[in-house]
């Protein structure tokens, strides 16, 4: 086997995980959404499983979204390495090279320029709060996405517990707050005892998220660079591929 065909079952082998795993990622989305009643039925089977993994049906979009990439970046890699497609090859670079560029921008924005980052999150947690204040209690989807990230980084709201003041929730309850805000996570709680809570160990979502960050730096640099990898060797492969078959055809 010379280096023109290692290079294709490389390509093939690789894609083909890729693509594989896009499609199981997408179908369990597709499924989570079309039939939750089964989900539900399936999750409330699990013995002692607790109640806010039902909150995992409001995942369905982003599993939805990341397996249709993953999908179409897969197909255009097996099918542009087998078929020797210097269109689908180009395609498939293409899509690579924007996620990559967009990575590398994100990276630039938050190192170089933090003063645009925080501005950036600044009008992201007034978003998120005016979010919560118009659909908390009231959208199921964006309840079920907030109830999911509390329960799951153990927080309350983008900012804290006031970014639940003036919802539908709050008006519901007669002024109470999530049981997440909480010290004792079973019921809603009043101002005070949000407050106390808040005072000890249960912060906003994003203070949260930010020290998270900060506390595994080295693991996310070191799976950002890994990724970056890869994303560079798929350009490079798949640019020697489609001028090995622009050569191999002329």
């Amino acid at each position: 086997m010379g280096c023109f065909g290692f290079l294709k079952v490389m390509m093939f082998a690789f894609n083909g995980i890729i693509f594989l795993a896009g499609a199981g990622i997408l179908g369990v989305g597709i499924w989570v959404k079309v039939d939750s009643g089964s989900v539900l039925g399936v999750l409330q089977q699990i013995q002692d499983a607790p109640a806010e993994l039902g909150q995992l049906l409001n995942v369905g979009y982003l599993l939805i979204a990341v397996g249709a990439v993953l999908l179409i970046i897969g197909f255009l890699g097996c099918c542009g390495a087998v078929r020797e497609s210097r269109c689908m090859l180009l395609l498939f670079f293409v899509i690579v090279l924007v996620v990559f560029i967009a990575e590398v921008a994100g990276a630039v924005v938050i190192l170089v320029f933090r003063p645009l980052a925080e501005e950036l999150i600044s009008k992201l947690g007034k978003q998120a709060t005016k979010n919560i204040r118009d659909d908390y209690g009231r959208n199921s989807d964006v309840t079920g996405l907030w109830n999911t990230t509390m329960d799951t980084l153990k927080c309350c709201g983008f900012n804290g517990y006031n970014d639940f003041t003036g919802s539908p929730y709050y008006n519901e309850t007669s002024h109470q707050y999530p049981p997440q805000c909480c010290l004792h996570a079973a019921s809603p709680c009043s101002a005070a005892a949000a407050q106390t809570a808040s005072n000890t160990t249960i912060t906003g979502c994003f203070p949260k998220f930010k020290k998270l960050i900060e506390d595994n730096s080295v693991v996310i640099i070191a799976v950002a660079l890994g990724i970056a990898a890869l994303e560079v060797c798929a350009m490079i492969v798949s640019m020697t591929l489609y001028c090995k078959i622009g050569s191999k055809r002329g």
